[in-house]
């Protein structure tokens, strides 16, 4: 028997929105950012609390508190952590995470009146949300039920934001979108576009450049390749080089496990050895130029022998706001609650 997730969930004493996905690579980052953006707006003050990723020494790790660069210093974190933490606090975000999620909670709750949870590894929320979002990619349609927490997190939402609508077809979103009617009758649908944004967009028109994609996308999302392919392409490069031949320990380890893991460099960095071996494969490869599709800024911490191009993505609504307005009736909702 599998217990209801919602037996596990803690209560906060704050109102929860959470943010889940069905699917890495989904692109559920950009829609926590999103929310945060939208009650920033509102002028409601929030922290975000996210799904845990500490190795190493968890002993240290019980309760962390990210708002600067440093933080991420202080607590050694791996790239996959950075890859979610630094775009939130590039917004000026307060990140929580840790091991012990009693306590990251409470001490979350003491400075905000709303927690957004970041969720992570498509698993459910550890804190009972007050207004679950689960986020959808229809460029898998059908593979919105393959994965066990993703499911749930379909089955659960209140809100499932249908992204990536500009880079899939439109058959296959209308595919993915009958599924989750049926899946999920209750919940309400809002189409959303990643719009793609490259920092030095010169690096990469003409030139030879090899792609750097962010490690869980592509390894266990099953992706063969994400944004940072997408901006080689839309950018104008003028080869992409396949570094799979260039590359050395982990990197080479994961292409034999993940075979289908495309012409990109997964950033694995789960300690100092694959980050080592990360920054051997990139400076070995010969291009011009490296192409960034990873939110963490590797060359704050690896040594790299070309420049880089960094690639982002933003959320665009594409249903009149309607995410937004959810979010501004929720908000109205609990104010009048307190009054």
């Amino acid at each position: 028997m599998i217990p209801s997730p919602l037996r596990s969930m803690l209560k906060a004493r704050k109102p929860v929105i959470a943010v889940t996905a069905s699917r890495t690579g989904a692109g559920k980052s950009t829609v926590s950012r999103y929310v945060a953006k939208v009650l920033r707006e509102l002028g409601v003050s929030y922290v975000v609390i996210r799904h845990p990723m500490p190795y190493g020494d968890l002993k240290n790790s019980v309760v962390q508190r990210f708002a600067s660069y440093e933080d991420l210093e202080r607590y050694n974190c791996t790239i996959e952590e950075r890859e979610e933490y630094e775009p939130h606090i590039a917004m000026g975000n307060i990140v929580y995470a840790g091991v012990d999620y009693e306590l990251v909670l409470r001490e979350a709750e003491k400075e905000a009146d709303v927690i957004i949870w970041d969720g992570g590894n498509n698993d459910v929320p550890f804190v009972k949300p007050d207004l679950y979002i689960t986020v959808v990619d229809p460029t898998r349609p059908r593979d919105v039920v393959s994965s066990f927490p993703g499911a749930v997190n379909v089955a659960l939402a209140d809100i499932i934001v249908v992204n990536k609508v500009n880079i899939a077809r439109e058959d296959d979103v209308r595919i993915l979108e009958a599924t989750l009617r049926r899946l999920n009758p209750r919940a309400r649908l809002v189409r959303a576009a990643s719009i793609l944004r490259v920092d030095r967009p010169d690096l990469i028109r003409g030139k030879r450049v090899v792609v750097v994609e962010d490690g869980p996308s592509v390894t266990h999302g099953s992706l063969s390749h994400a944004a940072g392919y997408q901006a080689a392409v839309e950018y104008g490069a003028g080869d992409m080089v396949d570094p799979r031949p260039y590359a050395v320990g982990d990197i080479r380890e994961a292409y034999e496990k993940c075979p289908w893991i495309g012409k990109v460099v997964p950033a694995l960095g789960y300690g100092a050895e694959q980050m080592k071996d990360l920054e051997e494969t990139l400076n070995r490869v010969p291009a011009d130029t490296i192409v960034m599709g990873t939110p963490s800024d590797l060359s704050r911490f690896l040594k790299l022998n070309k420049p880089v191009a960094r690639v982002s993505f933003e959320l665009q609504e594409m249903t009149s706001n309607e995410l937004a307005r959810a979010i501004a009736g929720f908000v109205k909702g609990f104010r009048e609650g307190e009054r």
